[in-house]
C-alpha cells in the first residue's frame, strides 16, 4: 500500500509542480496567475506554504500570506513584501486531480491552521472561488458578505474568515511582527 503524501516547507525545486497544479486547477477560469506570481506570495512567507510531497510528484500545495483582514492579493501583481498583521490568507490550495478525494485538502487546511496558531495569528482569511465556499464552511471559515471581492477574483467569489485557535506557547513572532501593540 502507498503512504499518503507528505506536507513540508516548499523548496525552489517545487515551483515548477506548483504552477503546473495550478494551471490545471484553474484552467479556463482566468484565474491562473503562473509560476512568478505564485513564487512572489511563497517568498513573502516561507514558513506558511506548504506541498503535499507524493515521493514522485507534487499532489497539491497550499500558499498563505499574512494580509490584512478584508483585503487580498492584487492576482495580476506580485507580492512585493509581508504585511504586519495577525491574519493569516490563505490565498492557494490545491490539490492535484490524481490525489483528489482522499481528504488530503482538509488535511492541509488542517496543517496550515495548526502553523497559524502556533505562528500566533489570530484570524485566517481566504477568497472562495469556483464554489467551493462549502470546503470552506466544514473547515470553520464563514462568509463576510461586507467584504467586496474584485471581478478578477471570478464570478461568486467570497471573501471568508474564521478563528485560529490559541496555539501552543512559541517564541516564534508572526511575520513582519514587531511585538507593538496594535490598535
Amino acid at each position: 500500500m502507498r503512504r499518503p503524501p507528505r506536507i513540508r516547507a516548499v523548496t525552489d525545486a517545487d515551483w515548477p509542480g506548483i504552477a503546473a497544479l495550478e494551471a490545471a486547477a484553474y484552467a479556463g477560469s482566468g484565474l491562473t496567475e503562473g509560476q512568478a506570481a505564485l513564487e512572489s506570495r511563497g517568498r513573502v512567507s516561507p514558513g506558511t506554504c506548504f506541498v503535499l510531497d507524493a515521493g514522485d510528484r507534487i499532489a497539491g500545495y497550499v500558499l498563505a500570506l499574512p494580509y490584512p483582514e478584508s483585503a487580498f492579493p492584487d492576482l495580476s501583481a506580485p507580492e512585493r513584501a509581508a504585511h504586519r498583521t495577525r491574519n493569516l490568507h490563505l490565498h492557494d490550495l490545491v490539490v492535484g486531480e490524481r490525489a483528489r478525494g482522499r481528504g488530503l485538502g482538509g488535511r492541509l487546511v488542517r496543517h496550515l491552521t495548526a502553523v497559524a496558531a502556533d505562528q500566533g495569528y489570530e484570524r485566517m482569511s481566504l477568497v472562495a472561488v469556483a464554489g467551493l465556499e462549502g470546503f470552506w464552511r466544514r473547515h470553520g471559515y464563514r462568509p463576510r458578505r461586507d467584504v467586496e471581492v474584485p471581478p478578477g477574483y471570478g464570478t461568486g467569489a467570497l471573501y471568508m474568515s474564521t478563528g485560529v485557535p490559541a496555539g501552543r506557547p512559541s517564541n516564534r513572532k508572526v511575520p513582519g511582527d514587531d511585538g507593538a501593540p496594535r490598535p
